[in-house]
C-alpha cells in the first residue's frame, strides 16, 4: 500500500494512493494510516490534489556516516556504531515545496536517503524484530548548511533550518530496503548513486541501536545514512533523490529573501 497525505479542495487528508484504469487515485482515509486504516469513501485523482510531505513525525531521528565512501568524503573513518542525531520536525516538506538556504550559510549540501516510517510505539526493539515495527518507507533528503555543520562541531544549526528535511512523494508499506538503488539526481545530472544494501547498519541494526536510547512512535521517522557524492546546491536548481521501486522526490532551491 502506498500511503500519502494530501491537499484537496476538502482540506488536508491521509490518503491510500491506488491505481485504477484512469490513472492514480487518492482513497481518504478517515482517521490515520497506522494499523488497519479505514476509508471515508471520498476520494479524487491524484492530478487534482498536491502532495504533502506522507507524514507529520513527531521526531526526525538520523543515522550519520552509514556509508563507508561518504565518511571517507567527509574525512572520516567508519563508525563501528550508528551515529545518531535529530532534524526538528518544522523542517520537513514535502514534494515540490522549495528548500531555502538561509543567508547566513555559503553552502547547502543534499544528501539523498531512504527513510523509515514508525508505525507502532516501541522501546527496545531487536533487530531481528524491527520489521514489526516500521509501517513502510519514504525518500528524504537530508539538507545541510556544511559550513556550519563543520564550524559548530555539532550538527543541530546545520541540518535544523526550516525546509531542510524534504519527504516524500508517499510512503510505500510493502518496499523491501535490503538492495535499492538510492540516486541523486541536481539538475538532472546525477551526483550520488549507490545501493541501500551497503549501509554500514542496516534497517534492523539502526532500529535496535536507537530504541534503546529513545522510545520511538507512530509517525518518527528514520533517516538512514547518505551515500558518497554529497554536494551544494544554489538557487534556481532542482534537487531530485531516487529510491528504486520507492519513487522520486523532486525540489528546487531557492534563497531567502
Amino acid at each position: 500500500m502506498r500511503l500519502g497525505r494530501i491537499a484537496s479542495p476538502d482540506g488536508v487528508a491521509f490518503v491510500s494512493l491506488e491505481d485504477s484504469g484512469d490513472g492514480v487515485v487518492a482513497k481518504e482515509i478517515a482517521e490515520h494510516p497506522f494499523g488497519t486504516p479505514t476509508f471515508t469513501g471520498r476520494s479524487w485523482p491524484l492530478a487534482d490534489v498536491r502532495l504533502l510531505a506522507p507524514i507529520l513525525a513527531t521526531k526526525v531521528i538520523c543515522i550519520g556516516k552509514n556509508y563507508a565512501a561518504h565518511a571517507a568524503e567527509m574525512g572520516g573513518s567508519a563508525p563501528e556504531n550508528p551515529v545518531i542525531f535529530l532534524k526538528p520536525n518544522t523542517s520537513i516538506i514535502g514534494p515540490e515545496v522549495p528548500i531555502v538556504r538561509p543567508p547566513s550559510s555559503d553552502r547547502v549540501d543534499f544528501e539523498g536517503e531512504l527513510a523509515a516510517v514508525i508505525g507502532r510505539p516501541c522501546k527496545d526493539v531487536k533487530a531481528s524484530e524491527a520489521a514489526g515495527v516500521i509501517l513502510g518507507y519514504t525518500v528524504a533528503n537530508d539538507v545541510t548548511a556544511r559550513d556550519q555543520q563543520q564550524a559548530d562541531g555539532q550538527w543541530t544549526r546545520g541540518k535544523g533550518y526550516d525546509t531542510f528535511c524534504p519527504l516524500g512523494p508517499w510512503i510505500d508499506t510493502a518496499f523491501d530496503p535490503s538492495d535499492a538503488e538510492i540516486r541523486t539526481e541536481l539538475d538532472g545530472e546525477v551526483r550520488q548513486r549507490s545501493r541501500t544494501s551497503l549501509m554500514l547498519h542496516d534497517i534492523g541494526a539502526i532500529i535496535e541501536w536507537i530504541s534503546r536510547v529513545m522510545t520511538l512512535l507512530p509517525g518518527d521517522v528514520i533517516l538512514t545514512g547518505t551515500p558518497e557524492g554529497v554536494g551544494p546546491m544554489v538557487a534556481g536548481q532542482r534537487v531530485s533523490v531516487t529510491v528504486e521501486g520507492l519513487g522520486t522526490l523532486s525540489n528546487p532551491v531557492v534563497d531567502k529573501p
